[in-house]
């Protein structure tokens, strides 16, 4: 029978934080291992992890780092069969949420996986439908003989709420230490390589959703365009990022004229931004100042020697 461990990273989880931790206890599934790695927090995050049965690992901010925090996470949970990631913005929708999502590794050849993205309830019209748009109720099982049907969007991978087979993971030597983001679509992408299987659970749902400004939806962008120019083989694998970028945009308009016809004006102008801020990150950062780069960028530590092998390992 596998392990299960579950691992959260929080920083000031706030408000949403006692309705997470209520939906968790509520879980028909509970992991055998419970990891909390905690960014310093200044409120009541860490106090009630810890009454809840959490094992808390406090790390400072400036040593947060995508991939080097999940990997230390992992290594930490050493006897854990299954790796489940989750946010302490995703809050459970269901009490089996969990116990489906790893019910996906029942087949072998399954190396990662991740649910469903619902709303919030209170989220604006933008931000709902990009959750719609990105995870449907259907669910999905692609391998890479798949790239030709669904290009860039076969490595598709959220780590806000997903899973992962360690012996695949480490396999392809585990989240990658030096990336700015999307640590868990570069860890796909070399799963696929390998052989194995994405699962994506359509009835295994966590709400989450973000309302970004404009400015974070520009930094965000800048930040993806880093992350593929520093990647260039998952592009030359699966293909680029345009074509699934022009089907995002008509959707989002189609949604916003039957939904929410007076965002029209505000989400072209996002649409720009976001080219924009892509185009920057990934063809023009690397003439740029650091300075610069760390002024339109979300992830700053990332310009500012923040990221190294030791970055993310913790300190209690």
């Amino acid at each position: 029978m596998n392990k299960v461990g579950l691992i959260v990273p929080t920083l000031n989880a706030g408000e949403l934080w006692e309705a997470w931790l209520q939906a968790f206890a509520a879980q028909t599934l509970k992991p055998d291992y419970l990891l909390l790695i905690d960014s310093s927090s200044t409120d009541h995050t860490v106090a009630q992890a810890i009454a809840a049965g959490f094992d808390v690992q406090v790390i400072s901010r400036s040593d947060f780092n995508h991939g080097g925090t999940r990997q230390f996470g992992v290594n930490r949970l050493a006897d854990a069969d299954i790796l489940v990631f989750l946010t302490q913005d995703a809050l459970l929708a269901g009490p089996d949420t969990i116990e489906k999502l790893v019910a996906a590794f029942v087949d072998d050849s399954v190396g990662a996986a991740y649910g469903r993205q619902l709303p919030h309830r209170n989220a604006g019209a933008i931000g709902a439908h990009a959750r719609l748009f990105n995870y449907p109720p259907q669910s999905q099982l692609r391998s890479l003989q798949d790239k030709a049907q669904f290009g860039i969007k076969t490595v598709f991978i959220s780590n806000s709420f997903a899973a992962y087979r360690r012996s695949a993971l480490m396999g392809v030597g585990g989240f990658p230490l030096n990336t700015i983001m999307n640590e868990d679509t570069f860890v796909v992408g070399k799963m696929l390589l390998s052989g194995w299987k994405v699962a994506y659970c359509g009835d295994a749902a966590v709400f989450h959703s973000h309302d970004y400004g404009f400015s974070d939806e520009f930094k965000r962008y800048f930040d993806i365009g880093v992350f593929h120019a520093h990647t260039a083989w998952l592009q030359q694998t699966f293909g680029g990022a345009s074509g699934e970028g022009w089907r995002f945009v008509l959707s989002e308009l189609k949604y916003l004229l039957k939904n929410a016809p007076w965002l029209l004006p505000s989400a072209c102008l996002r649409t720009g931004l976001k080219w924009l801020g892509y185009k920057m990150g990934g063809t023009m950062h690397a003439r740029m100042p650091q300075s610069l780069n760390r002024c339109f960028s979300l992830h700053k530590a990332y310009w500012v020697g923040a990221i190294s092998e030791n970055i993310g390992i913790g300190r209690s």
